[in-house]
């Protein structure tokens, strides 16, 4: 869609963009540095999931479903598994959920301490970078020891997780939250207190909870626009309904809403995960799966860090052919980018990083 008149003009983006982001096109019609509209333009990557997992032996193609998004691996890989338990009618012990959660607080702690310094590192604030990533860091690497992957990819499987942590493991990993949450306070207190960073973030890409009403935005950028909603806690299965999960919430819709909602999961993730570390529960890490001889069909739906991620599976049993015969994947980013469209409008095109980040949302989850 063009938009004309006097002193307008298009700047194309990408889809190649710096460094080892994901291919998307972007085309802004500006007049000078006022953006009056975003085209976007996706499906770079598309890779055919979809028909891969029907390709997969069932009780493997976990492993394809924690590739679909690489930052959101556990998150995929559990509702992937839990859609295979599902139609198998495998429920997994209590000790097996408190570390697949375990692991999704884990996930959710990695990415906001990586977000939160590339929005200070898009505003000009280099040492917000610096000290982000270093917490970061430190906080891959322990997952590295403590679950064989710094991204703990592979580590949910169907019927429970790969494998357990002793005492001494989960009093480092609880030691870390600690640390980590001190420093995070002292950042957050850095962050609210710089002029410069505020008069970038605030009023910077905004989105009214009206339209993100209207525009069914979802996870963490739409309870930044009031859109209170977190599987947690309303659909708060084991180990969620022990934990009484705090949903973080701002009116404003803004970059600075963001990034106010990603501080406030930040540190409710470390308390949530010193919880399941004090309480880990009892039973197997894994349970077997027997795969129904009849047709069926199953579900899983968590809430990643970036919002809902659901699978649903069709699995074909009539025919001894024991194989999944649909899968299909849902990305909290396919129902996001459009919102991103309209949260541009009306802002300068040097603000466009700041706010894309601010959402930071996913080509590959999207281009299935």
């Amino acid at each position: 869609m063009r938009v004309e008149g006097d002193g307008v003009h298009e700047i194309p983006v990408g889809p190649v963009h710096a460094g080892i982001i994901e291919p998307g096109h972007f085309r802004f019609a500006v007049v000078g540095e006022k953006v009056l509209r975003l085209e976007q333009r996706l499906g770079y990557t598309h890779k055919g999931v979809e028909k891969r997992f029907t390709e997969l032996p069932p009780l493997q193609a976990h492993r394809l479903a924690g590739r679909i998004s690489g930052d959101s691996t556990v998150a995929y890989a559990w509702a992937f598994c839990m859609a295979l338990e599902s139609l198998a009618g495998c429920e997994i012990s209590e000790r097996a959920g408190s570390l697949r959660a375990l692991l999704l607080e884990r996930e959710r702690v990695a990415n906001h301490l990586g977000d939160l310094g590339a929005l200070g590192n898009d505003a000009a604030f280099a040492f917000g970078l610096a000290q982000f990533s270093r917490l970061r860091e430190d906080w891959l690497r322990l997952s590295q020891e403590a679950f064989g992957h710094r991204l703990m990819m592979d580590c949910v499987l169907p019927g429970g997780v790969a494998s357990d942590i002793d005492g001494v493991v989960a009093d480092r990993l609880s030691r870390q939250c600690d640390v980590i949450e001190r420093e995070v306070l002292e950042l957050r207190q850095v962050y609210d207190g710089h002029a410069g960073l505020q008069d970038r973030f605030m009023t910077t890409g905004r989105v009214t909870p009206e339209l993100a009403a209207q525009l069914g935005l979802t996870g963490l950028a739409g309870r930044a626009s009031a859109q209170a909603a977190d599987l947690r806690r309303d659909q708060h299965w084991p180990p969620y309904d022990r934990l009484a999960v705090r949903v973080a919430t701002r009116r404003e819709g803004d970059v600075a809403a963001r990034v106010g909602v990603r501080f406030d999961e930040l540190l409710e993730s470390l308390r949530l995960l010193r919880l399941l570390l004090a309480r880990p529960g009892a039973g197997a890490t894994q349970n077997a799966l027997r795969l129904p001889e009849q047709a069926a069909f199953g579900a899983g739906w968590v809430e990643g860090w970036r919002g809902e991620v659901f699978v649903a599976l069709e699995w074909d049993g009539e025919r001894g052919a024991q194989a999944i015969r649909r899968c299909h994947v849902h990305d909290p980013s396919w129902q996001n980018w459009p919102v991103l469209e309209h949260a541009v409008i009306g802002n300068i095109v040097p603000d466009f990083p700041l706010i894309n980040k601010s959402f930071n949302l996913s080509y590959s989850g999207h281009d299935l």
